[in-house]
């Protein structure tokens, strides 16, 4: 009897054209979801007879009360190597092996330029000015070349960011709790005394921080309030690190010129949400890391994680 296989929140239907599966053909049924479960019992319900579970990034927890719903739940597979929303004492407790994959993040990178050379050159308004007879030249651009360009966080993808500001002529400045003057200096950027000088200086904000305790809720109103009413920010990162409410009260105030979104506290957007429709708002649904190369690279090693496991030796276990 084979094994049945979850692929969950397969949004765009590639999950099994992507990468060749054939070599579990005859051990394994695959069964993609192309629409996401809104809540626990949803979930729990459409997983009751699946053996593997293979998820994208955190969109989808999977607490302790959840792994107890699934008794047949063997190998849950996570694209990255690092999850958060993946409670692991309760994986073993229920004998769950959890396993990950490789992930770039060059992706997110471009899609943070992306954005923010979207809202500086007023990219997506001109764009439906034209297709709709609408004015011929309707906005001024902000330019990059000489502007600052402050980064929370100056990681991976964060000290990647900083290069291509620098290309473009932009004065990068860089801060995190952690970061030190060393670092700052070997990338190339200087390094804010602190987040509310960063915050009062900055044209352009982009954050780039793993989310903890630490970085919950970083930048709330105050923090909001000290940035230049023409300056932009951009969160590829993690919602939950700028507070969404005083985040939607600066952009209906017209406090700050724009802000490029692509990760929300309630992922999908449900309907009547209000960044659906908030001003000055650049918003994408959840794309950072949505690319060819990093889909290939997810389920192609979901593929050898579930051939290791079935041959008696996982791999790329997690935590």
């Amino acid at each position: 009897m084979r094994l049945r296989c979850a692929l969950l929140d397969d949004f765009q239907d590639v999950a099994t054209g992507i990468v060749d599966w054939s070599p579990l053909a005859e051990d394994v049924e695959l069964v993609p979801f192309t629409e996401h479960f809104p809540d626990e019992d949803t979930l729990a319900a459409a997983l009751a007879d699946f053996d593997i579970v293979v998820t994208l990034r955190e969109r989808v927890p999977f607490p302790a009360s959840l792994l107890a719903r699934l008794p047949r739940l063997k190998l849950l597979i996570a694209s990255g190597m690092r999850n958060s929303v993946i409670d692991y004492a309760a994986a073993e407790v229920h004998g769950v092996t959890v396993c990950g994959t490789a992930s770039f993040s060059t992706p997110p990178v471009e899609l943070t330029w992306a954005l923010l050379l979207g809202l500086a050159r007023g990219i997506v308004e001109e764009s439906q000015a034209l297709r709709t007879g609408g004015p011929w030249q309707n906005t001024v651009g902000a330019d990059l070349h000489g502007r600052r360009l402050g980064l929370l966080g100056l990681g991976k993808i964060g000290s990647r960011v900083a290069q291509i500001g620098l290309a473009f002529g932009m004065r990068v400045t860089a801060w995190s709790q952690n970061l030190t003057k060393e670092y700052a200096d070997e990338v190339g950027v200087h390094l804010a005394a602190g987040k509310e000088e960063l915050l009062a200086d900055s044209d352009f904000v982009s954050v780039h921080l793993a989310l903890s305790d630490r970085t919950r809720g970083l930048l709330g109103a105050p923090e909001l309030a000290l940035l230049k009413p023409t300056a932009y920010l951009i969160n590829t990162s993690r919602a939950a690190i700028v507070d969404q409410d005083a985040l939607l009260a600066a952009l209906h105030e017209g406090r700050i010129a724009g802000a490029g979104v692509d990760v929300f506290d309630v992922e999908p957007l449900p309907a009547d949400h209000p960044m659906r429709t908030a001003p000055r708002l650049l918003a994408t649904p959840h794309l950072g890391y949505v690319s060819r190369a990093n889909y290939r690279t997810y389920y192609a090693q979901a593929v050898e994680n579930i051939q290791a496991y079935l041959a008696g030796s996982p791999v790329r276990r997690l935590p």
